[in-house]
């Protein structure tokens, strides 16, 4: 478990205050929940590896306290845990009652098939839904997300992804470079930063095929680079992404050797080994970076903007949500385990250990829970990042497919392959899946 780095005294000062939902307000409106209507249930419950799973399960015997129901949770690296996600729901009878979902991966999918049990009745119900919790309290993003097009809810949104800009002070220090500010800049420090006589790399990133997408994203949006034009076709082989991927290509070429094969986790283990300068990824890794027991570079990171591209500085966005399956036959439970998982007080732990940024405005503007962020810097780069997101893949049915095309691509020119010519290979190669989907 990656060690959080709130205060034991903030949590236990917040908690003590305001009852277990509320770090605003009092304990009496929790009464009217029938927290215990369910208790001797056992759910099972299907969580993504990393800071947000790890955080419901090590949190898991507050909620039994509370309810009286078991929870087996889990936790699956995301690539596997989506792949089971659909195999299981497809076949009518998952294993799990809960499942976490990747928006940005599974939202159409999950829509069109009906995977997900609809919310929006607990949510109006005053004996399942303390009344903090409502729709209006999560982010437009999180709606988006969250939402089919019918208004109901289909699950909670529960956490937002900001790209941002991890850098070694330390390095950066010793070589007198600055912060940069612009891609250029960042390639140019990249280059200054290389040494792999002696073990240092100037960037480090992912280069996996599908993984690789999500940070190729915030190149191609900095180019102005869009997914789709207003019929719906695909917009991945102009000469944005031409000169995103050109970018992207030079960039990796100062990333340890392997980096083809790199997800986040093997970019996350350059940083935190002191063997990379500079990494772009997702808002949700803190407590790893700054956890002493898996870190040799604690107090020594710091938190920033993604250089702005050409066309325009934007931060690629992706989000999490928790929902029911449909098949389940445990909703009630499995809807009080939800809540609980988006509380306020389990959103104050995910912000405050730095792993992550709720979709409740009650939480990211609630000045107690901001003051117990023990990395005031990461705040500051994920509060700036929400003024500049932008979806980070298109809001599509085989996104995992067009993942797997173009990072295909994407992977080829980091052995040198030309990127003009493989995205016009992946473009047209996809084209015809994406308007199999629409047609469906």
């Amino acid at each position: 478990m990656t060690k959080n780095l709130v205060s034991r005294r903030t949590v236990l000062a917040s908690t003590a205050a305001a009852g277990l939902f509320g770090l605003t307000g009092s304990r009496s409106y929790a009464a009217d929940v029938q927290w215990k209507k369910y208790a001797g249930t056992t759910l099972e419950a299907n969580l993504v590896k990393g800071p947000r799973g790890e955080l419901l399960q090590k949190h898991a015997s507050e909620f039994t306290g509370l309810t009286g129901i078991k929870v087996e949770s889990e936790i699956i690296p995301e690539q596997q845990q989506r792949q089971k996600a659909v195999i299981e729901l497809t076949s009518g009878k998952p294993s799990f009652d809960v499942i976490h979902l990747s928006y940005h991966v599974q939202k159409r999918q999950f829509d069109k098939a009906g995977w997900l049990a609809d919310l929006t009745g607990f949510m109006n119900d005053p004996a399942m839904t303390t009344p903090d919790l409502t729709v209006n309290d999560f982010s437009a993003g999180g709606l988006k997300f969250a939402q089919n097009d019918k208004g109901e809810m289909h699950s909670l949104p529960w956490s937002v992804d900001y790209f941002i800009l991890y850098w070694n002070k330390e390095l950066f220090a010793k070589k007198g470079v600055e912060l940069p500010k612009t891609f250029d800049e960042m390639l140019a420090a990249a280059e200054k930063l290389n040494d792999p006589a002696n073990g240092i790399y100037g960037f480090t990133g992912r280069g996996l095929r599908n993984a690789n997408m999500a940070l190729w994203t915030n190149f191609f949006l900095n180019y102005g680079g869009e997914f789709l034009d207003d019929k719906g076709n695909i917009l991945t082989d102009g000469p944005e992404a031409i000169e995103a991927t050109k970018m992207y290509q030079r960039l990796m070429k100062s990333a340890p050797p392997g980096v083809a094969g790199f997800n986040w986790m093997e970019s996350m283990a350059s940083l935190t080994q002191g063997r990379a300068a500079m990494w772009i990824d997702a808002d949700g890794w803190a407590p790893p970076i700054e956890d002493p027991n898996a870190s040799r570079v604690v107090g020594k990171i710091g938190y920033a903007l993604v250089p702005a591209g050409p066309k325009g500085q934007y931060s690629s966005t992706y989000g999490d949500g928790i929902g029911i399956a449909q098949a389940s036959t445990k909703k009630e439970a499995a809807y009080l385990y939800c809540q609980w998982a988006v509380s306020k007080t389990m959103g104050a732990r995910l912000l405050q250990s730095g792993g992550g940024v709720p979709f409740r405005n009650s939480i990211l503007n609630d000045e107690t829970v901001r003051k117990g962020v023990k990395t005031q810097e990461w705040l500051d780069a994920v509060v700036a990042s929400a003024k500049i997101s932008k979806l980070g893949l298109p809001v599509i049915v085989p996104v995992a497919e067009f993942r797997d095309i173009v990072g295909s691509a994407l992977t080829a020119t980091l052995s040198g392959a030309d990127p003009a010519t493989e995205l016009k290979k992946a473009n047209d190669q996809f084209r015809p899946i994406l308007e199999r989907s629409e047609k469906a």
